[in-house]
């Protein structure tokens, strides 16, 4: 049934590797999604995928105070070494802090700065530089918001999950290696039903924003990726998974023992396309609609 269809959206759906070290000196590195949306090389994704991003410089601040307090009791000459030492110790340090960061978008050379983010939404915008539109053969026609949705519509989301990877940090180069082979990420399409509309409110502004609700989860590496209908027409962005009580908690026996086992319905959430149109129309980014 989407056979055509995800032949549409592959053009311009692309992988975005995150990796970062941490103070720990530990390395993570996982996939996101984001869809190229025109000639000019702007781009989209879900705003969470830039989460990381946004903590290490929250975290720079947090290191940068951590290693003045440490200077300062180093240059206390009223202290013994001992004494240094234990009120360096009793200083806060996170481990979990982020030292190092990198995006890579899809292919080398190219960077993506200065997002705007709608997290309510989660939506984030930015554009790619330098960007060659000769690279993308097609680019996303998005469904028409006043062709409403009906429950019961198939559609389809398109990203990178299933595939690990496993980055290091060459502190001589001062940069992240991908390893060998791992690259091009396979694509992962997965098909549902638009099931019902879920509304999400800020509850310091009352504004409420529109989600579409799929009959099926998405998957860690579809983030940012496009849902979209049999036509090829994006409907939404994935966003995240909810995960719904079913109201029955069969006993089952684990290890020896009886538990009760809470039963849920995965179910995935997506910005609407009629959020997403609103805001690349207030950033004043043109797309196709159709």
């Amino acid at each position: 049934m989407f056979a055509a269809a995800v032949k549409r959206v592959i053009p311009f759906t692309h992988p975005v590797i995150v990796s970062k070290r941490l103070t720990s000196g530990q390395v993570e590195c996982g996939f996101a999604a984001f869809i190229i949306l025109n000639a000019d090389g702007w781009i989209l994704t879900a705003a969470h995928v830039i989460n990381d991003l946004i903590a290490k410089q929250s975290h720079d601040r947090e290191r940068a105070k951590y290693e003045a307090d440490v200077a300062a009791v180093e240059a206390d000459a009223r202290l013994g070494a001992k004494q240094r030492k234990r009120r360096i110790a009793k200083l806060p340090r996170n481990p979990q802090w982020i030292t190092n960061i990198s995006y890579w978008w899809g292919v080398d050379g190219v960077r993506a700065d200065n997002f705007a983010g709608d997290s309510l939404a989660d939506l984030a915008l930015s554009k790619l530089e330098p960007f060659d539109p000769a690279q993308v053969a097609a680019y996303p026609v998005f469904r028409d918001p006043t062709n409403e949705l009906v429950p019961g519509t198939s559609l389809c989301r398109l990203g990178f999950p299933f595939h690990e990877i496993s980055a290091t940090y060459d502190e001589a180069a001062d940069m992240f290696r991908l390893p060998e082979g791992a690259l091009p990420a396979p694509r992962f399409p997965m098909d549902g039903i638009y099931t019902r509309g879920a509304i999400t409110v800020d509850e310091t502004s009352g504004r409420r924003v529109e989600y579409i609700e799929t009959s099926t989860p998405g998957l860690r590496g579809q983030s940012g990726g496009p849902i979209f209908d049999v036509e090829g027409r994006i409907c939404g962005l994935q966003s995240r998974t909810n995960h719904l009580a079913l109201g029955f908690s069969p006993v089952v026996k684990r290890q020896g023992k009886e538990v009760q086992e809470h039963q849920f319905l995965n179910v995935g959430l997506g910005a609407h396309v009629k959020e997403i149109l609103k805001f690349l129309q207030a950033k004043g980014v043109t797309v196709a609609i159709g």
